[in-house]
């Protein structure tokens, strides 16, 4: 028995993808592709931060907690002063309530646990697009 497949049709929106660790940015690349979403990379949280003050047509980000010279929790606090309305997906390899709590207390507004499975991380990103 074949079983349905949700397909996701977002060739006019715009993802920027928080994530300082190549690998991790190719596999969420690669995953999205089947969707048609446009893909923006920032390495660290300052680097996203100036690429959502110069690009209004992002739609979406895909945030990573732990990064270099800025980490997620400030770079989403300080997009969502002048994005408040950018749905930010934080991705963290944290799983105790605590660390759920610092996501939504930084601004966030849904997180997702690495490793990342594809069909959790479309319905998070649909409930948004």
């Amino acid at each position: 028995m074949e079983t349905q497949r949700n397909t996701y049709d977002w060739s006019d929106k715009t993802v920027l993808i928080a994530e300082d660790v190549d690998d991790n940015f190719l596999f969420l690349k690669t995953f999205l592709r089947k969707t048609k979403i446009k893909v923006l990379w920032a390495r660290d949280g300052r680097e996203a931060i100036d690429i959502c003050k110069k690009d209004d047509s992002i739609d979406i980000i895909l945030m990573d907690i732990r990064m270099p010279f800025l980490d997620g929790y400030e770079a989403t606090r300080q997009i969502k002063t002048f994005r408040p309305e950018l749905p930010i997906i934080a991705q963290t390899a944290y799983a105790l309530n605590s660390d759920y709590q610092k996501v939504y207390d930084a601004g966030c507004d849904e997180y997702i646990t690495k490793p990342i499975l594809g069909k959790i991380l479309f319905q998070k990103m649909a409930k948004f697009l």
